[in-house]
């Protein structure tokens, strides 16, 4: 099992992660989900988010981290990239699911569906139908928050 972190950098074992998850769920909350993958020195780092956001009363939001490193070799494509971050997203948010059928879950993907200059967008159609296939609400950037702005921080 990955070892997960909260926003401030504490260790959270997973079923803690799990009970923060039941006490949104039980408040309504919206869970958002999304990774992202920055090379840094000789590595991939591949970091994923679960962020917790709109429950009944509550204000701001709470997030959680997951962090891997892969070599680079099998990642140096683009698209191999961005389906592994995809892949990452999807394994998290069935996990969830498992736990509370009836949760609101969506995954949001690193990549831009409207800015055809961007490398990514060639990509789009692709990973959005690999998430929606899975069963799975998804945004992309701009509106990609979990991935683009709370999994992007912690993969660099």
């Amino acid at each position: 099992m990955d070892t997960w972190f909260d926003g401030n950098g504490n260790i959270v074992a997973y079923a803690e992660l799990i009970d923060f998850i039941e006490e949104h769920h039980s408040n309504n909350g919206m869970v958002y989900i999304g990774s992202d993958s920055h090379l840094y020195k000789q590595n991939f780092i591949l970091s994923s988010a679960v962020v917790l956001h709109g429950a009944d009363g509550q204000q701001g939001g709470k997030y959680f981290i997951t962090r891997a490193k892969f070599r680079p070799d099998p990642y140096e494509s683009l698209m191999k990239r961005i389906i592994t971050e995809a892949e990452k997203t999807i394994m998290i948010a069935h996990n969830i699911v498992d736990h509370f059928p009836n949760i609101k879950v969506e995954l949001h993907i690193d990549i831009s569906n409207a800015d055809k200059n961007e490398a990514t967008s060639k990509l789009a159609q692709m990973v959005i139908g690999y998430v929606v296939g899975n069963g799975f609400d998804c945004k992309v950037k701009p509106d990609a928050f979990a991935a683009a702005s709370v999994a992007d921080r912690h993969s660099k």
